[in-house]
């Protein structure tokens, strides 16, 4: 393998994920039972679904009470009003509705979908299933178990799946990491025709939360991947430094 060379692997087998479960743990018997084996500098992405299932973030919609303006907004465009409730429970702000569907930001400052609820593979019928409450510190915990049981570092990235203004198509991102950064910063330095870069700073981790999708497939149960042979820069910083502050913010 070249300097320039990545290798991503599926992570397959992992069983249905249930509260309390240690993803960790999860991911390491995984790895082991399809015989491949974990390297320093590795980096593994991991889908929010089985996180958020870990951590108890799915709502079952018979306990929701939904309210009037829930109520409102479902009977216009014939939605569930208890989903809509949990998505107006979990958006801090709501950006703008169209034809039912809510983009909002939410408390952790993501913009996007129905504040990421979403009642797909929830497990449960009638269920939804949340965020994370703190992505970041989600995927500090799977990168602490992995390193004390391995002794190896690595990097780990929480991917979820959102959609792009301005372009058809939905593509997995970051949104949650630890151990390394969220961006590379080219600024400062010379391209090949001597130009010095000013603004250019590339979204490592959305690239590379959207090359494991290629591998994990939407529906056909590989929620993790490993990516390899990628020099990244690191640091805990985790994802706010991705988020753009409001007054910086062109459309929303």
């Amino acid at each position: 393998m070249n300097s320039n060379s990545i290798t991503i692997l599926p992570i397959e087998g992992i069983p249905e994920v249930n509260h309390g479960d240690n993803l960790g743990k999860l991911l390491l018997s995984a790895v082991s039972i399809k015989n491949l084996s974990l390297e320093l500098g590795d980096i593994i992405v991991v889908t929010q679904k089985i996180v958020s299932k870990s951590e108890g973030r799915v709502v079952n919609l018979s306990d929701v009470q939904p309210s009037v303006l829930a109520c409102e907004i479902a009977n216009e465009h014939s939605r569930d009003p208890r989903h809509i409730e949990v998505v107006l429970r979990e958006s801090k702000r709501i950006v703008r509705m169209e034809g039912g569907l809510i983009i909002s930001e939410t408390r952790h400052g993501f913009t996007c979908a129905n504040a990421g609820v979403d009642s797909s593979n929830s497990s449960l019928a009638d269920s939804v299933c949340l965020l994370p409450v703190n992505s970041d510190l989600s995927a500090s915990l799977i990168r602490e178990h992995i390193q004390k049981a391995t002794g190896l570092d690595v990097a780990v990235i929480i991917s979820d799946t959102f959609g792009r203004p301005w372009r058809e198509g939905a593509v997995n991102v970051a949104i949650g990491l630890s151990g390394i950064s969220a961006q590379r910063d080219y600024r400062d330095n010379v391209d090949p025709i001597g130009y010095r870069l000013r603004t250019t700073s590339i979204a490592i981790v959305d690239e590379l939360a959207s090359a494991a999708e290629l591998v994990m497939n939407k529906l056909d149960g590989v929620p993790a991947a490993v990516i390899r042979g990628y020099a990244y820069p690191k640091d805990n910083k985790g994802i706010k430094s991705l988020i753009r502050p409001h007054e910086k913010d062109l459309f929303g």
